[in-house]
């Protein structure tokens, strides 16, 4: 956009006055005619697009991805073909519950969703700062962020709601156990991991199949804050993870992130002691260790904080050759929901904003029209099959399929010989320090209090006592010299 010459009306008609509107005469009415006036208002009035109902808080960056071992054995995405190749990025970070006003020194997980701009279309992975989740199937979802955001009749987010549900959801024990530790406030978006989090298909050029999950291990090392310093932060400086982010890019600090994945053979997803698929449960790196596959570094920041990360839109379901989804239940879920929810706020031509078309290739569709269609299409034809030279179908599927059996239903996900719903909660606890414990107990005990009911605050403690009766004990305890 040029900067220099007269200011404008949209269409390009120079401006003779921007500091008065048209008035029938001395301090009469302003007069409809005034098209100026009725273009920045109405423009004005629609500045703003529905915000996220999760992850609305939100700062981004571009930035590269770089090869730096030989991953072909396992996938055949091009992106990943060979040592040394090179792909642009788009990182956003976000916290989950927030409203897009929100603070960011707070305790919730943080979104890290990734967009590679690969020759073969974008690829998206969207992930958290968690390796784990609350919750395993996708229809549990709408339940749960409700009862993180504000309750209908107070409009604040309630204790009573939040300690309800995770009590009646024994599963949520091992994330709600990372999220009051001591990693639940992370210091900076650049000082904290990312993960895929879900199990995801890679498939290589003779169609065998390896399930795998990502991890992006910060190279600036781990810093978080504490409860009391994420307090005053929050309030003292509201905007401190995305300043933090910005001024680190304009100086020249560029953060980076290791990545890894763990690789499962296909067939020993259905033996392996854990269900590989369920989100609630991490592969132990005994079993599956890291094996390093590239350097994510963020170097430039955006133009315009809501053209490219407040309108990028990001979706599992953008995969490329070679990668493909897993039975996840909440993998399954968010193919559709993540679309679905920026056809919904940005519109049904979002992914061709400047932030989300491809940048690598040219996406060759029949979709037409709609909300903010560029005509990009020209004359082309707009069915298929056609006669007229337009984009025809590979035959070759991006990812190999999976093999199903049985009757369909509403079926829970298969529980594996060592599955239950606390062990790895438990697991996690024990890995602590005497005084990791302490402050995981202090957090823990300190929203607990705030809840109303005896019934529902000792259903809630008792699932740390099925994880570890130490971890339940502490807790009652604490919860009760608070309680009085």
């Amino acid at each position: 956009m040029t900067t220099t010459g007269p200011l404008t009306t949209e269409s390009g008609a120079p401006v003779a006055d921007n500091q008065n509107s048209e008035t029938a005469g001395i301090g009469g009415p302003v007069l409809v005619q005034d098209q100026l006036l009725l273009e920045k208002l109405a423009h004005f009035n629609r500045e703003r697009i529905p915000e996220r109902v999760v992850h609305a808080r939100g700062a981004g960056a571009y930035g590269t991805f770089t090869v730096t071992q030989d991953v072909t054995r396992w996938t055949r995405a091009k992106f990943l073909s060979q040592v040394g190749k090179q792909t642009e990025t788009f990182l956003r970070f976000s916290t989950v519950a927030g409203n897009l006003g929100s603070a960011d020194a707070v305790r919730d997980p943080r979104g890290f969703a990734l967009k590679f701009y690969t020759e073969e279309g974008n690829y998206d992975l969207v992930g958290n700062n968690t390796p784990i989740f609350f919750i395993r199937d996708a229809i549990k979802f709408p339940d749960f962020i409700h009862t993180q955001k504000r309750d209908p009749y107070t409009g604040s987010q309630e204790a009573d709601n939040v300690w309800d549900f995770w009590g009646l959801s024994p599963e949520a024990t091992h994330q709600v156990t990372w999220l009051f530790g001591d990693r639940g406030i992370p210091a900076s978006y650049r000082h904290m991991d990312g993960f895929g989090s879900h199990t995801y298909q890679w498939n290589n050029e003779a169609g065998e199949v390896f399930w795998v999950k990502y991890h992006f291990k910060t190279d600036q090392g781990i810093k978080n804050l504490t409860q009391e310093e994420a307090n005053r932060l929050a309030g003292e400086d509201p905007d401190s993870h995305q300043r933090d982010l910005r001024e680190a890019i304009e100086r020249g600090d560029f953060p980076s992130w290791t990545v890894s994945v763990q690789i499962m053979p296909a067939d020993e997803a259905a033996t392996y002691r854990f269900n590989p698929f369920d989100l609630t449960k991490v592969w132990p790196h005994a079993d599956y260790p890291l094996h390093e596959i590239g350097k994510l570094e963020l170097n430039r920041n955006p133009d315009n904080v809501f053209a490219e990360v407040e309108q990028s839109a990001f979706s599992p379901s953008h995969f490329v050759p070679g990668i493909g989804p897993s039975p996840d239940k909440m993998l399954q879920g968010r193919l559709f929901a993540y679309a679905d929810a920026h056809r919904y706020r940005v519109g049904i031509n979002a992914d061709q904003l400047p932030v989300n078309r491809p940048h690598a290739t040219t996406a060759r569709t029949y979709g037409r029209d709609g909300y903010a269609y560029d005509g990009r299409h020209g004359r082309a034809k707009n069915y298929e099959p056609n006669s007229f030279g337009g984009p025809a179908e590979t035959g070759r599927p991006l990812w190999q399929p999976v093999p199903v059996t049985g009757a369909t239903g509403n079926i829970a996900t298969p529980a594996h010989a060592e599955d239950n719903d606390f062990v790895q909660a438990g697991n996690l606890y024990r890995l602590m320090t005497e005084e990791e414990k302490e402050r995981l107990i202090a957090n823990l005990a300190g929203f607990i209090a705030k809840v109303s009911r005896d019934d529902i605050a000792e259903r809630a403690i008792n699932n740390f006592r099925q994880a570890d009766p130490d971890y339940g004990k502490r807790l009652e305890a604490a919860v009760q010299a608070l309680r009085g």
